[in-house]
Parts: C-alpha cells; structure tokens; sequence
C-alpha cells in the first residue's frame, strides 16, 4: 500500500506549484508593487503638470499678441483678452482673472482630484509660481515646480 503511493511514477505524474511557492511568489508581486506605485503615480503627475506649464504658456503668448494689436490688456474696440475665456489643457483650466490695461496673471488650476492641489500662474513679465501644492510637495514663488522635492 505505502509502495504504491511512493512510486516514482506516482510522484511524476504530480505536477503544479505548491502553495509556499505561491505565496512567495504572492509576497514578491506584493513588494515590487508596493515600490513601484508611488513611483509611477509621480511619473503620472509629473506628465499632467506639463499640460498645466503648456497652457499657461500658450495662454501668455496669447496675451501678448493681443497686446502688440490693442496696446493694452483690458477689453479694447469690441475685443476681449484671450485669457478671460477658460481653455482647458489636459486636467486643468487656464485663465486669468480681470487684467488691467499694464498687468495680469493668468492661472492654471484643475477639478481633478489628484491634480486639484496643484495651482500654477504666470504674470505679463513672465514670472512663474507655483502658488499651491499637494502635501509633499513645495511652493514657489519664482518658477513652476514640476517634480515632487524640488525647491526654489
């Protein structure tokens, strides 16, 4: 009886992981995991806040031509400044809030949940600030910070 459950063609014929084996391999899959996702999750940030860099500098381009035809920033001969109407880049919305006829600062902002921490402005003298940022992250009142850790 014990001869038979002892063969070697018996023990052949069982095929399969044990499940230490898959376990291990469970726990492993686990670790990498928990690894790699805040890193890819920053990655995923990081390409977002380039459309926020993309619109606002589009939006100060567009500014400025309206400026070179008008002479001023405010509404002037039935035309209004770009940046009153909202344009969306990606998750966020660019715009600017009441120009005046030497000055303005446009804005980036985002509905998005992940990305709703984040606020980004750019003035007619081409200053840069990142005005707000999610825990972790810092403030600037010089450049756009684009990557978690980065500083003035």
């Amino acid at each position: 009886m014990f001869g038979n459950f002892l063969s070697p063609a018996r023990r052949s014929a069982q095929r399969g992981f044990t499940l230490i084996e898959l376990m291990v391999v469970v726990a492993i899959v686990g670790i990498l995991g928990a690894l790699a996702y805040p890193a890819y999750r920053d990655y995923v940030i990081r390409g977002q806040l380039t459309d926020a860099a993309t619109g606002l500098t589009q939006a100060r381009a567009d500014m400025e031509a309206y400026f070179q035809n008008f002479r001023t920033y405010t509404a002037s001969g039935g035309a209004s400044p770009p940046c009153l109407t909202a344009q969306t880049f990606g998750k966020f919305s660019v715009q600017c809030a009441a120009p005046t006829a030497a000055a303005y600062t446009i804005t980036a902002t985002s509905s998005d949940t992940v990305m709703s921490a984040f606020r980004f402005s750019i003035t007619q003298a081409d200053v840069r600030s990142t005005d707000a940022a999610p825990t972790g992250w810092n403030t600037c009142t010089s450049k756009w910070l684009m990557r978690k850790g980065d500083t003035c």
